[in-house]
């Protein structure tokens, strides 16, 4: 597995957490879980965003420390509420982002590389 499918599954599991936490709205409990389970998640995105060692663009780190600070502010809001429709952003923060982690798979180009004899050099 990808660190990105991974991240993309961790995304995923976030989120059905939540929606399980939605449909069993009287349990406390449950709603703690997911919701802390997401927090966690996001936390650990926000330290790999700031290892030196990461290689993505200072933009793009921006933007997802931002929305990092955004989705800590929601899960706040969502810790102290018992409205199953708090989690409806996070739901979809998360979703969208395991989709599009999905959807930029490296293209591989399906065009083998040419054959070279063996002992041949190429140019």
């Amino acid at each position: 597995m990808t660190p990105r499918e991974a991240e993309a599954m961790a995304f995923i599991k976030a989120s059905a957490m939540m929606e399980e936490s939605q449909r069993n709205s009287e349990d406390v409990a449950l709603r703690s879980q997911a919701l802390r389970f997401n927090q966690l998640f996001w936390t650990i995105l926000q330290a790999d965003i700031m290892d030196p060692n990461n290689a993505l663009p200072s933009d793009i780190k921006g933007n997802i420390m931002s929305l990092s600070i955004f989705v800590d502010k929601q899960t706040s809001k969502a810790l102290r509420s018992v409205d199953p429709a708090d989690l409806d952003i996070l739901i979809s923060i998360n979703r969208n982002l395991a989709a599009g982690l999905k959807d930029q798979q490296p293209a591989v180009d399906p065009t083998p590389p040419p054959h070279t004899p063996l002992g041949a050099t190429s140019v």
